[in-house]
């Protein structure tokens, strides 16, 4: 039954709004009392995403991710607490994933091609990153969240391209929240949250993409009120290498691009950060380990497998009985 709204539709007006950041868009479907100042609201969404893009992004230099990583082992750095937030949640992540999820692969990614030093893969970096064996994140990163640092004990290099969009997700909607809105749907590159319901009182109405290369079609669609998002998946950023399509997520156990026959998963979480997270997570898993995963942990999760009959589908949760 759809959550009904407390106020009248009549009352609130349908805005949309949107910007660029982090390499991609953002786009907020904002039900509002028309006295709501749109273009203040729009600047300070903006102001939130692009305050985790200079934080987190791997592209940029001076970012305060990249300060973490040009330290030198058993150097505190002092951090803001937003990113000490994301560090901390991709590490329990890891640890409840049993290293699918790892911030820890920055130096895999760069190799293969999905980085900011190169654009295809390079033996000789591969070679490299993998020896010796990369060890996880959560073995030589210490958070000091009280006091706002953290330090490695070991050369790593992070990235947080798994899990910073969801991230930037939440801190939309915690604009949204402080400026009064109730009913709102927010998104990053695919990865959405919904504030409540429409403010007629239907849920919000979301496409899950089907997974092939080139072609925007919907597979599927997903309802969401109070909810959050994420989806993972082989099919929008890979390397062609020879006849072998590499996808740009890493299997930081194989120390190379996930191979495992997943085209996507989805993941409903109650944020956007838990869900992006765990949507790499489950897509490295793969279906065997990442069902008992996402069981464990009580997620809502849809696999679409590539079979030679087509596009299989296994699901939990409110995914169980498929689209």
């Amino acid at each position: 039954m759809p959550k009904m709204s407390s106020e009248p539709a009549a009352a609130l007006k349908r805005s949309t709004l949107h910007g660029r950041a982090m390499g991609t868009h953002w786009s907020a479907s904002v039900d509002a009392d028309p006295s709501t100042d749109m273009a203040a609201l729009r600047q300070a969404l903006a102001a939130a995403v692009e305050q985790v893009d200079e934080q987190m992004s791997p592209w940029k230099p001076d970012s305060d991710l990249m300060r973490l990583n040009r330290a030198p082992a058993d150097a505190w750095v002092v951090l803001p607490a937003e990113l000490l937030e994301v560090l901390a949640c991709a590490l329990d992540v890891q640890r409840l994933s049993a290293g699918a999820f790892d911030p820890g692969v920055g130096a895999l990614v760069n190799a293969w091609g999905f980085g900011a030093v190169r654009d295809a893969p390079d033996a000789q970096a591969i070679r490299a990153a993998r020896q010796p064996p990369p060890q996880g994140a959560d073995g030589c990163l210490e958070l000091d969240r009280p006091a706002g640092r953290a330090r490695k004990h070991a050369p790593l290099l992070l990235d947080l391209c798994g899990i910073a969009k969801g991230y930037a997700v939440d801190r939309m909607v915690a604009v949204l929240q402080r400026h009064g809105v109730r009913h709102a749907l927010a998104s990053l590159d695919g990865e959405l949250r919904a504030v409540g319901s429409q403010c007629g009182g239907a849920l919000w109405a979301v496409a899950l993409e089907h997974p092939e290369a080139g072609l925007r079609a919907a597979q599927g669609v997903i309802e969401l009120a109070d909810m959050a998002v994420a989806t993972s998946g082989d099919y929008r950023r890979f390397v062609q290498v020879g006849d072998a399509r590499l996808a740009h997520t890493m299997d930081p156990h194989r120390c190379a691009p996930v191979n495992n026959a997943v085209a996507s998963v989805t993941v409903l979480a109650p944020t956007c950060m838990q869900a992006d997270a765990w949507a790499t997570a489950l897509l490295v898993a793969g279906p065997g380990e990442g069902l008992v995963m996402a069981q464990r942990v009580g997620l809502e999760v849809l696999f679409l497998l590539r079979r030679a009959e087509g596009l299989i589908e296994l699901g939990l949760g409110r995914f169980g009985n498929s689209l």
